[in-house]
């Protein structure tokens, strides 16, 4: 590992969740409890459907809105878009494809990146119209900084928000499974230790533990763990899948209260089971991770 300069970790953003279907993934969030805002166009041929949580981060579902667009912005070196057409192409339309990390300085970060031989691809800059839920319209920019390397399962990126509109989120905010933020993001890996060069250039954090089965990274306001496939098994009954290099598998949300979130899901006749202090909901059409609801005291 490098020998540069600590500094402090980066937050935690958002999360980017690749699905076939707008209207399928506005739905399955619906059910889960979640409200989904208004949808998103990108100036490159994918569309959002965000889900905003009160800590500040949110979940990005990702569709491709227009292929033509999209293949014009592979073929000009867009690595958002490109990145996402990988992970389709290897894992499907409906997944868990990016962490990103919020930056005051996208550019000194792609320089990290490039001087530590990760970087994915050139610095992307764009602006976008952002509606909120009264239907108020103002411009979003940004610039996003890539970190990856060959594997088509997971990527990361830092994301500066250039020009950051003033637009009241409260009721964008107030889900009715009590979802509050995100406390720890779960990733799979045949091999966990090979993973920490990539994960602590991207987030600046340092791994609080390398043991095997499970390297833990603290960001400025999250976790993001790395399982082997058995240990994510154990801990949350599900498969972890396909072997992958990296893959980025489970969502733990921080709830009022799990009970409520239980009773939501049994009424609406979802899938879900009770292992300890969580509550865990496995991946299903447009909701490409399992999502885990932990009620925090």
């Amino acid at each position: 590992m490098s020998d540069a300069p600590s500094f402090a970790p980066h937050p935690l953003d958002h999360l980017v969740l690749p699905v076939g279907s707008l209207d399928e993934a506005r739905a399955r969030l619906a059910a889960l409890g979640f409200i989904v805002a208004p949808t998103g166009i990108h100036p490159f041929g994918t569309v959002n459907c965000c889900v905003f949580l009160a800590d500040g981060t949110y979940l990005e579902p990702l569709a491709v809105g227009n292929a033509g667009d999209a293949s014009l912005a592979i073929a000009s070196g867009n690595v958002f878009v490109g990145r996402d057409r990988l992970y389709r192409n290897s894992r499907g339309d409906d997944g868990f494809s990016a962490v990103v990390l919020g930056t005051a300085d996208a550019l000194a970060d792609n320089a990290r990146y490039v001087e530590a031989g990760l970087s994915a691809g050139q610095v992307l800059d764009f602006s976008r119209a952002f509606t909120d839920a009264d239907g108020k319209s103002e411009t979003a920019s940004f610039r996003l900084a890539f970190a990856g390397d060959a594997n088509p399962d997971a990527f990361l990126f830092a994301c500066e928000r250039v020009n950051a509109p003033n637009v009241d989120r409260t009721a964008l905010q107030a889900h009715g499974n009590g979802a509050l933020g995100m406390v720890e993001i779960i990733a799979v890996s045949d091999a966990p230790s090979g993973q920490e060069r990539l994960i602590h250039t991207a987030t600046r954090a340092r791994p609080d533990d390398e043991r095997r089965p499970c390297i833990d990274f603290n960001l400025a306001n999250a976790r993001l763990s790395v399982l082997e496939p058995a240990a994510f098994e154990a801990r949350f009954g599900l498969p972890a899948g396909a072997p992958s290099k990296l893959r980025f598998a489970a969502i733990v949300f921080s709830v009022r209260s799990a009970a409520a979130v239980a009773k939501l899901l049994a009424a609406g006749a979802i899938e879900h089971d009770i292992r300890d202090n969580d509550v865990v909901v496995p991946p299903a059409p447009g909701q490409g991770a399992a999502f885990i609801f932990r009620e925090m005291s």
